[in-house]
């Protein structure tokens, strides 16, 4: 991590947050108590700002400075609020395509998909608060730059996200290894949101009852499963063949 990438100090971090920063996570000492601290977490709380307890040796291998207990990541992006950026897309004429990215923590997963998605035109990618990768350098550098064009939405829970697209008139395509249907076969003509589970897990099983349908790539070797990012990359691009032609606009 570069030292541009965070702050720490409890004090630091407090104006950070009232400074509107954009801080992607905060690492607290799990001995850490008193008012300031409480200051931080209620603010953090208020802000909707992830916050974890660590053993102190974790933030001490990132500083040895007076850290006070307390480390914030800043994000190397800023987020979309996915409420304001929905009627934005329709307002502009387009017919809206977003990738929901339930539980990708592998930063170069991460990275590699939005490099792709960007490519294809997707118009925002969706990631919850808790349980999600933080975008941060490495992102950036593994997307080669596309996360600082492509928005990205962080939103309480993928749960929320998902529901919150179909109440919008978004088909819903969930891509599992467990359905039946080729991912070929359904269309993808309408607005739609693509959702990709996590790299070992799949898409959770909330999740999953919310998509209007289910689909899986076929798998003809041994391994019996894609890479995540290779795995997006091959549904994103059906979308796109499919608005093609249709002769759709893809952007």
């Amino acid at each position: 991590m570069e030292r541009s990438d965070y702050i720490y100090g409890l004090r630091a971090i407090i104006e950070a947050i009232e400074a509107g920063k954009e801080i992607d996570k905060i690492f607290l000492a799990k001995d850490l108590h008193g008012d300031l601290a409480q200051e931080l977490i209620d603010k953090a709380r208020k802000a909707r700002i992830v916050m974890q307890r660590v053993p102190p040796e974790r933030i001490n291998r990132v500083t040895r400075k007076n850290h006070q207990g307390a480390l914030a990541m800043l994000s190397a992006i800023t987020y979309h609020n996915l409420g304001h950026l929905l009627p934005e897309l329709y307002e502009a004429g387009l017919l809206p395509f977003v990738v929901v990215l339930d539980g990708i923590t592998d930063v170069r997963n991460f990275g590699a998909i939005a490099r792709t998605a960007e490519c294809a035109g997707v118009d925002a990618l969706i990631i919850p608060e808790h349980g999600s990768v933080s975008v941060g350098g490495d992102a950036i550098k593994t997307s080669a730059g596309a996360l600082h064009h492509i928005p990205v939405c962080r939103e309480r829970s993928t749960l929320s996200a998902v529901r919150f697209l179909k109440d919008n008139g978004y088909k819903i395509v969930g891509v599992s290894e467990k359905a039946d249907i080729n991912y070929t076969m359904t269309s993808y003509t309408d607005p739609v949101a693509l959702v990709m589970g996590a790299e070992d897990t799949g898409i959770s099983p909330e999740v999953l009852k919310q998509c209007d349908v289910l689909v899986s790539i076929p798998m003809f070797g041994r391994i019996g499963s894609l890479n995540v990012s290779v795995a997006s990359g091959i549904a994103m691009y059906e979308v796109v063949r499919q608005r093609l032609a249709a002769n759709l606009e893809v952007i």
